[in-house]
């Protein structure tokens, strides 16, 4: 049963602290992230504001929070600290950008207040939850990067990253349009649309792997009681024996050694990498 705001009038406190708590997690991808904050608008809310900026200005904010919930996945590489940027930043600083520019539009401004608004969302907004100072100059420089005239340069096209692939802003007139716009957004997103090196994701996919495996073996029995049910140690051994098997066996490098009499620079690297190799070998032998 939902739970509203007024909840608390109506059920005894001990029963809502008792109750399941729902909660949605950013979608994986740069392109699902801006899907699902697109989600939120519609052409009705896009109407609110008549300024011919305003539906890029959107656009420019989703992709902003999509790319700072992006680097989170990135660990200690994304962020120093951990933040919990969630969708109330997002809707907060939206309504910001649509009340600056009827501003403007009411003061009849031709030039968009946009150190005011950068500062709001990225130090107000954002920028409250963020508690490191290096974190905090990220979060400043990509409001710089991503807001300001240069990004209605009609002699120049805005770029937010060129990377794989053109990450621009649509050109659009209704959701739709945009929303198929955000759909030829590829699926996998490499880190330097964000600013960071190629090798960031290796700690990444490590971790997604490790993940990966832990929540497999948490789901195998402890014992075989029940019927069909699989060990988790004869599971456990049963893949390392299957990798095990898998694995060449130790090179002989002294005899290899032996087959050149003077060896060319290749074949010293090669002999230097058969030694590194024999330990990497030893030790996965050895922990299987």
């Amino acid at each position: 049963m939902p739970i509203h705001a007024s909840s608390e009038h109506k059920f005894p406190l001990s029963i809502l602290q008792k109750s399941l708590k729902v909660v949605t997690e950013p979608p994986d991808g740069l392109g699902a992230n801006i899907k699902q904050n697109f989600s939120k608008l519609s052409d009705e809310i896009f109407e609110q504001c008549p300024k011919e900026e305003f539906k890029s200005l959107c656009y420019v904010l989703s992709f902003f929070h999509a790319t700072i919930q992006e680097r989170k996945k990135y660990g200690k590489i994304g962020w120093n600290v951990q933040y919990d940027f969630n969708d109330s930043d997002f809707r907060i600083s939206f309504k910001l950008v649509m009340l600056y520019l009827n501003k403007a539009i009411d003061q009849k401004e031709e030039v968009l207040p946009w150190e005011t608004m950068r500062y709001l969302i990225g130090d107000a907004m954002y920028g409250g939850r963020v508690t490191d100072n290096w974190d905090r100059r990220v979060l400043v420089t990509y409001l710089h990067e991503f807001m300001g005239d240069f990004i209605f340069d009609q002699n120049q096209k805005f770029y937010f990253s060129t990377v794989d692939y053109e990450y621009t802003i649509p050109i659009a007139e209704d959701m739709e349009k945009f929303q198929e716009a955000i759909d030829e957004i590829p699926l996998f997103t490499s880190p330097g649309v964000f600013g960071l090196h190629s090798n960031a994701e290796i700690s990444y996919f490590s971790n997604s792997a490790k993940e990966l495996w832990l929540n497999t073996l948490m789901m195998q029995t402890s014992d075989g009681g029940a019927s069909g049910a699989v060990n988790r140690e004869d599971y456990i051994s049963q893949v390392a024996g299957d990798i095990l098997g898998k694995l060449p066996e130790v090179f002989d490098i002294y005899n290899i050694k032996k087959q050149f009499d003077t060896p060319s620079p290749t074949q010293i690297v090669l002999i230097q990498e058969l030694a590194r190799f024999n330990i990497l070998l030893e030790t996965m032998i050895s922990s299987l």
